[in-house]
């Protein structure tokens, strides 16, 4: 039986620049966040995780989005997650100099979708950016992070 991930992040937008955490593994760029906790709300975790990765705290994170990730080998489903994305304007504290998940970079607006990241955050930064509401989505992708398939609402 797999064990389904439950995942929370948020795109955090200040002065017309996100921050976002540029990652060692492929050097891609995504939002701050991580696995929820056993028993944990999402809004707590997004706040937690969010917290731990960059020292700073969210003020009224709202969501954004809700993900279905699917990786696939050879048509066989290997893993499943979800994803749940915040967006907020404002926080407290002070930016982490240092991220044990990698580096930490505010970024222009107008530069967010030029980054290197996976093809599915393309699709979610954009709606973040663009629209006001929730979206939902199933993104297929192979295990080595190549977007199969994706449909969104």
């Amino acid at each position: 039986m797999m064990n389904l991930q439950r995942v929370t992040n948020c795109v955090l937008q200040y002065e017309n620049h996100i921050l976002m955490l540029k990652k060692p593994r492929r050097n891609w760029y995504a939002a701050p966040g991580g696995k929820m906790e056993p028993g944990e709300h999402i809004q707590q975790s997004v706040r937690r995780e969010f917290s731990e990765e960059t020292g700073l705290t969210l003020i009224d994170p709202e969501l954004k989005g809700v993900f279905t990730f699917v990786i696939k080998e050879d048509d066989q489903t290997i893993d499943e997650w979800m994803m749940f994305t915040f967006s907020s304007r404002q926080y407290q504290g002070t930016l982490n100099e240092y991220c044990r998940e990698g580096e930490l970079e505010w970024v222009p607006v107008s530069d967010v979708l030029n980054k290197d990241m996976a093809e599915g955050d393309q699709v979610i930064y954009k709606h973040i950016l663009n629209r006001n509401d929730v979206l939902y989505g199933t993104f297929t992708y192979t295990s080595n992070d190549e977007l199969l398939s994706f449909q969104v609402d």
